[in-house]
């Protein structure tokens, strides 16, 4: 860029000399790939539709009438539908009339949580690497956005880590599982130590689910199952991750009925409501059968296998990958250790865009994370296929 650009404190904005904020580097990225006629695989959407069943059931909703407001909480349909899946998946038994309230997307679910719960004084705790809304959000609530290392190349935390990021101010620990943009999946070991250290400084966990039905080859834990768990937290998900539908932005949230009501102080100030006909055809989607849910998992893993291979054939080191969208890798196999710059010249280069870890992470942890790469593989097989042939021929073009 022609501009002398340094990144913000929150690691996902770019910052002009005078102090201005610029583009992000997703926008960044995103622009070179349109440009240069790159694959994208930095940005987490699918490239294909899901089940025609549910775009059908949108179809006849809007056709029926569901064109108008939903109620605040959501539409009764979905809130019940929901409660259905928490039971039959997890065993979890929420209400749908006190303790389910629908939103747009999980990111509104998680921006009204945290300025109903906290503000300036209070800290609010994630895992490094994070989703990068979180620190847009804390920020915007006043409070102050701490972190646990996440640590290469599982990318599980640092116990002792862990336990020391806990302070008298922690107020929320919020939870990404599985994790964007690591691939992490969490199991019973670190979600029991969340749950004690919740419970000893008085924090509420806030759980963002909504890559839950994708992990490969071991089971997703929801937090609120674990004992001690339940009463003080509160799980996001969403319908865009599972459905391959992200655009109709359908979130939920469960949790006790308190926290719940706290939400929606602040979410009908937000949204109020969004999506009726899409809640209806949703309500139907978290019916469908194991064998889709299993073949949603099983068919994403295989895609996480064809890009690996065009990964290490261009010489990069890659990372397990449990869950999600994602894979990372680590250029410094290649002797690159500032990603973010690769990340730059990878569209003209080799015609495939990706995303730098260190964006995911605040300064300490952006340079602790500053040779890897995050590539999402929530695309059609053959554009991965050719993605991979392309990265196969990095090592002769650096």
């Amino acid at each position: 860029m022609s501009a002398p650009w340094q990144r913000t404190a929150d690691g996902a904005n770019l910052l002009a000399a005078d102090g201005s904020l610029g583009v992000t580097i997703f926008e960044e990225i995103t622009t070179l790939a349109q440009e240069t006629g790159a694959i994208n695989l930095g940005q987490g959407f699918p490239d294909e539709d899901g089940p025609a069943s549910i775009k059908e059931a949108a179809r006849a909703a809007i056709a029926a009438g569901a064109n108008q407001y939903a109620p605040g909480k959501g539409t009764m349909e979905l809130r019940t539908a929901i409660a259905t899946h928490q039971e039959r998946f997890y065993a979890l038994t929420p209400d749908p009339e006190t303790e389910i309230i629908v939103t747009t997307g999980a990111t509104e679910a998680i921006a009204a949580t945290l300025l109903a719960l906290v503000g300036p004084g209070d800290e609010v705790l994630t895992f490094e690497p994070f989703y990068d809304s979180y620190g847009a959000v804390v920020g915007l609530s006043g409070a102050t956005h701490t972190t646990a290392p996440l640590l290469a190349p599982d990318f599980q935390p640092d116990m002792d880590a862990l336990e020391a990021a806990f302070t008298e101010r922690t107020k929320v620990v919020l939870i990404n599982n599985p994790h964007n943009p690591t691939g992490a999946v969490f199991g019973t070991d670190v979600l029991g130590r969340i749950v004690e250290l919740a419970a000893k400084y008085d924090a509420v966990i806030v759980t963002d689910e909504v890559y839950e039905h994708l992990t490969f080859g071991l089971r997703h834990i929801p937090i609120a199952t674990l004992p001690g768990a339940a009463e003080r937290t509160l799980t996001i998900s969403s319908a865009g991750k599972t459905f391959s539908f992200t655009g109709w932005k359908i979130g939920w949230l469960s949790g006790p009925a308190e926290l719940v009501a706290a939400v929606r102080t602040v979410k009908q100030f937000l949204s109020y409501s969004s999506g009726t006909p899409f809640q209806n055809a949703i309500a139907g989607g978290l019916a469908l059968g194991d064998d889709f849910y299993r073949g949603i998992a099983t068919d994403l893993a295989g895609k996480r296998d064809i890009l690996s291979g065009g990964l290490r054939a261009a010489g990069l080191k890659v990372l397990p990958s449990q869950g999600t969208y994602f894979i990372n890798v680590d250029a410094a196999a290649l002797g690159i250790t500032d990603a973010t710059a690769l990340a730059r010249r990878l569209p003209s280069l080799i015609g495939v865009a990706a995303i730098p870890v260190p964006v995911f992470c605040h300064r300490e942890g952006a340079e602790r994370t500053k040779s890897l790469l995050r590539f999402a593989f929530c695309k059609k097989t053959s554009v991965l296929e050719e993605a991979a042939a392309r990265l196969a021929t990095l090592k002769d073009r650096l």
